[in-house]
């Protein structure tokens, strides 16, 4: 157990540091520069579980918690990372629309004193995205959202108008499962199973 570490966040994605952020835990942000090249034949699942480890390790410090992620999406076992250019996104989203695909994220939370991995998950949730036509396509690209986003589509933004459904967790699609997060905090930051209502009362020095 781990207690009165300080808690990093291995990313500079806005969508983690509002998600981590809204738990009231204080936290500081370094993100990890590592290539994030897929190995060959490497699942999608595999992958970002790898990155999630890897992101943590190489920013991690002697007494520190250091909390890292890496989200892909997967039409068919292919990754689809982020989208080179606009053109890219709209041949992304047009394969994507009218078909399930997976939203996998990593995630990993080391002991920054020794490298230890104490958790590691990799999540996973389906998206169903409607049948939309490419002038709505057109139109979401130009946005500009796309353009940062594993497969050029974010949940949490405009992207939303492009999902039918989803079958599992959507804080994963967004990059942090935050009730996989929340037990490991308890765990491994305070030890006390307390609610997320009590979690702004955290102490971390």
């Amino acid at each position: 157990m781990i207690q009165r570490r300080h808690l990093v966040l291995a990313s500079a994605s806005p969508r983690r540091l509002d998600l981590l952020g809204a738990l009231g835990v204080p936290f500081a942000v370094r993100p990890a520069d590592l290539d994030e090249t897929p190995h060959p034949d490497e699942p999608a699942d595999r992958y970002v579980g790898r990155l999630a480890i890897e992101k943590a390790q190489a920013v991690a410090r002697p007494g520190e918690l250091v909390l890292a992620a890496d989200t892909t999406v997967a039409l068919d076992g292919e990754i689809l990372g982020k989208p080179l250019d606009a053109d890219d996104a709209v041949n992304m989203l047009t394969r994507l629309v009218g078909r399930p695909h997976q939203v996998h994220t990593g995630m990993a939370l080391v002991d920054g004193s020794t490298g230890t991995v104490l958790e590691h998950i990799v999540d996973t949730t389906q998206v169903f995205m409607r049948a939309a036509d490419a002038e709505t396509i057109g139109w979401y690209v130009r946005t500009g959202e796309p353009l940062d986003k594993a497969g050029s589509y974010g949940l949490q933004g405009i992207g939303a108008v492009l999902v039918d459904r989803i079958d599992g967790n959507a804080h994963t699609v967004v990059g942090l499962t935050m009730t996989v997060v929340h037990r490991w905090l308890q765990l491994h930051l305070t030890g006390v199973d307390s609610s997320v209502t009590n979690l702004p009362s955290w102490r971390v020095s």
